[in-house]
């Protein structure tokens, strides 16, 4: 696959940044997977009342996460070229920006969630469930903004370290906050050792401690090892960044955050369709989004890996092979993508069985499935080309590739199926979905064209 022993050696590479992400995120999306079941023992309008909430700080976590990759190409770049005082400037700025943005969306959700989660809800269906399904979201979510500034300063410790290449201690971070999140669902959730049964409120609450477990092991461990990570030495005795750099930081990091703010919205926009069709569709999706997180996994980690690679890369001014490099990790993430979705292809008709619900929601689960699986190939390509052209700070391509197609053509193709015609909501998903090949072209033109090619560290 990969030729040269240069190209094997970059592979080899790709790989060792990949696969803590990989194990990181697979079995974060596992618990989630046992959250998820919990929940769904709990009853179908507490699976959905948090299933919306959780789509509401899907939008938070994007926000963030497009803050922090703004200003982390920076810090891959830097990286490659070895300037530690550059890394240090980008964590700062990483840390102040990540507070107030936390702080901002608290607000927001903690007095907008109740009209925001009502917008689900307007679908066919039973009222009387639609109202405790509404009181259900919004009490979870009054204990879930708590977590969302020590997410924010997480996502600039984490995010530098990953950025460096160093992934293998976000990732013990993530396992222990993951272990305290299973443990302490399992007591809130049913009420064991004496505590009351606290249904989706205990799951929030055993979410928020284990927000604050991962925050205080990354911060106790980038501490005693700075010879690791020189970075942190000094990090905390100012706030000082050039103004040329703020100025930088920024101009790459607002775009990037629009972009991952708008994509994340159009997203539930689009969520918001399928559940005006049908009440049910809100929990089908539910069981879909779970499978496919925990699928997923491998091409969604193997494409932030690219991203990661392609900055050290591009900022060590290995700018004349970085188109050939580009494919062939490209390539590597399309085989990821295509194992994991004939995998879940063939346990589409067994995994909804799981859940405490309907046959007809479990019917609904299962077409779900197989469209998502058929469409990860695709979706693994469009990932991974969309971190190449993000590891050169090309903002204007970015949004243009990801947030402008999003809003220009995908989420009005859903608004259209859901309110003028009577199509089923499974076929409505399918085309939908159906978009991404549209997406693939585009993202083949937009990498061959070379125009992400950039060293912004010089």
């Amino acid at each position: 696959m990969t030729g040269t022993k240069e190209d094997r050696s970059y592979i080899k590479k790709l790989l060792l940044i990949a696969i803590p992400i990989i194990v990181q995120n697979g079995i974060s999306n596992f618990v989630n997977l046992l959250d998820n079941l919990m929940i769904g023992r709990v009853g179908t309008n507490a699976l959905s009342g948090v299933a919306i909430a959780n789509q509401l700080t899907f939008v938070f976590f994007l926000v963030i996460f497009g803050a922090t990759a703004g200003v982390g190409i920076f810090t891959a770049q830097y990286k490659g070229k070895g300037d530690d005082e550059g890394i240090r400037y980008t964590f700062r700025f990483k840390i102040v920006f990540n507070t107030v943005i936390s702080a901002i969306c608290s607000l927001i959700l903690l007095f907008g969630s109740p009209f925001l989660i009502n917008l689900f809800l307007l679908g066919e269906g039973n009222p009387a469930d639609a109202a405790e399904t509404l009181q259900i979201g919004i009490d979870y979510m009054n204990v879930i903004i708590i977590s969302l500034i020590p997410v924010g300063i997480t996502q600039a410790y984490a995010g530098t370290l990953r950025d460096l290449g160093s992934t293998k201690v976000p990732m013990y971070a993530s396992m222990a906050a993951i272990a305290v999140n299973l443990v302490g669902n399992w007591i809130l959730i049913y009420g064991h050792f004496g505590l009351p049964a606290m249904g989706a409120v205990g799951a929030a609450i055993a979410t928020v401690i284990s927000r604050f477990v991962e925050l205080s092991i990354l911060i106790i461990y980038a501490g005693k090892h700075s010879a690791d990570f020189p970075f942190i030495r000094g990090a905390f005795t100012n706030f000082r960044i050039p103004k040329e750099l703020v100025g930088r930081f920024f101009i790459k990091a607002l775009p990037l955050m629009f972009n991952e703010t708008m994509w994340s919205l159009g997203m539930t926009t689009i969520n918001q369709c399928y559940s005006y069709r049908s009440l049910d569709a809100v929990a089908a999706l539910n069981i879909e989004s779970t499978i496919w997180n925990l699928m997923g996994v491998a091409f969604i980690a193997m494409g932030e890996a690219v991203g990661i690679m392609m900055g050290h890369i591009l900022g060590a001014g290995e700018l004349d092979d970085a188109k050939q490099k580009a494919y062939k990790m490209r390539r590597v993430t399309v085989v990821c993508g295509l194992i994991f979705g004939v995998v879940m292809a063939v346990i589409a008709p067994f995994f909804p069985l799981l859940y405490n619900t309907s046959d007809y929601i479990r019917h609904l689960a299962t077409n779900f499935i197989l469209i998502c699986a058929f469409m990860m190939p695709f979706c693994s390509y469009t990932h991974a080309s969309y971190f190449i052209m993000r590891s050169g700070g090309n903002a204007f391509l970015t949004v243009l590739f990801d947030s402008v197609y999003t809003w220009v053509l995908v989420v009005p193709l859903a608004f259209c199926l859901s309110r003028f015609t009577s199509m089923s909501v499974t076929w409505m998903l399918f085309l939908v979905h159906a978009m991404e090949i549209v997406k693939c072209t585009i993202a083949f033109f937009f990498v061959r064209s070379g125009i992400w090619v950039k060293n912004i560290v010089k």
